[in-house]
């Protein structure tokens, strides 16, 4: 890594597992699409493609979103909070699904009357998206 990368990827606040939280938002209407991890490697990844690339704490190791299921997302821009610890990206999501469960976005479920209601339709089966 080249001292120009060191500069900025420095000035964030990474947590003790060398993590930062990224919130995930569509660039044209702005709907937070999904919240996911990254680390160094996935960032830069990230920057270098366009494409979105996370740390999956599951399978420890590096997730190229889209990978398995074709909904690549096309990385627009990248800010930083005022504390330099959280992560927004505004995205292209390819397909127009950026959930494991065929919806638009992870944030699917809204409390209605003390309880959670599926408020956003499956817009593709995941056993359709998922058969390989």
């Amino acid at each position: 890594m080249n001292g120009e990368n060191a500069s900025w990827l420095d000035a964030l606040r990474w947590d003790a597992n060398g993590l930062i939280p990224a919130i995930v938002q569509d660039a044209s209407s702005g709907r937070v699409l999904m919240f996911a991890w990254m680390n160094r490697d996935s960032l830069e990844e990230s920057i270098k493609t366009g494409n979105t690339v996370y740390w999956s704490r599951s399978r420890h190791r590096l997730w190229r979103k889209g990978e398995e299921s074709g909904h690549v997302q096309k990385l627009r821009s990248i800010r930083a909070d005022c504390d330099c610890d959280v992560l927004l990206l505004a995205i292209e999501q390819t397909g127009g699904i950026a959930c494991h469960t065929g919806r638009e976005s992870c944030f699917f479920r809204e409390l209605r009357d003390g309880r959670w209601v599926e408020a956003d339709p499956v817009l593709k089966n995941p056993e359709d998206i998922y058969s390989k």
